[in-house]
This record gives structure tokens, C-alpha cells and sequence, in this order.
């Protein structure tokens, strides 16, 4: 594998684990803080539920950047495939914790997968 295609791979998974990353990070501190009940324990209110859909979306926007800037090229194209690769595992998500939660929140995350990743990628290409 020559050192461009293995960039490109690294720039793509470098954004999706700094996504995971600091989503369990975030998802912990607020299982610590009492803002989100434990794991299987409670019931997550429409106020939790969007404001885990809000720090995920900027996670996805940062995830995004970080891709765009460690591509080797075409920085956005790098960020939409972080983006699709997103989507995908929220598709899964969202099949296997289908009844885990109000069933726009898993949808919200399918839906807004694509176009954070994308907004990233965009953000860097513009030098912000």
C-alpha cells in the first residue's frame, strides 16, 4: 500500500475515533454529573436526547476537520467518506437500540451523520 492510501485511511479513522472518543467521553461525564441516568437505567428525556444530539453533531463537525486536515487530498471527498462511514454504524445503532429511546433521536443521528462530517471537511477547506 503506497504512503497516500494509507493517509487517506488514517485521516478518515483519526476522525472517526476522535467522534467515538469524545462522544463515550461526553456520555460518561454526564452519567458522572447526574444530567444522564446510568446506562439501562432510566428513561432519557426529549432534553437529554437533543442535547446528546447536539454535542455529537459538533463532535461530527470536529471529527470532519481533523479528517480534512490530515488528508493527503480533496479534503472534503476524505471528510463525506467519514461522514458515509457515520451514517452506516447510525443505521446500525438505530436498528439495534431501536426501542432504547424516542425514535427521532436515532434518526436525528442517521440524518445528521453526512451533512456534520461534510460541514468539517468544509470548514477546513476554507481555512477556519
Amino acid at each position: 500500500m503506497n504512503k497516500t492510501v494509507i493517509r487517506s485511511i488514517g485521516a478518515v479513522a483519526a476522525g472517526l475515533l476522535l467522534i467515538v472518543i469524545l462522544s463515550i467521553a461526553t456520555d460518561g461525564m454526564m452519567v458522572k454529573m447526574g444530567m444522564f441516568p446510568p446506562l439501562n437505567q432510566g428513561t432519557y428525556s426529549t432534553t437529554m436526547l437533543f442535547t446528546a444530539l447536539l454535542y455529537r453533531s459538533i463532535y461530527g463537525v470536529l471529527g470532519g476537520y481533523v479528517t480534512a486536515r490530515i488528508a493527503p487530498f480533496n479534503p472534503i471527498k476524505h471528510a463525506v467518506i467519514l461522514g458515509l462511514i457515520g451514517t452506516v454504524l447510525s443505521i446500525i445503532g438505530a436498528i439495534a437500540c431501536w426501542n432504547l429511546s424516542a425514535h427521532w433521536y436515532p434518526v436525528a443521528l442517521v440524518i445528521t451523520a453526512l451533512p456534520t462530517c461534510w460541514l468539517g471537511g468544509r470548514l477546513r477547506k476554507m481555512n477556519i
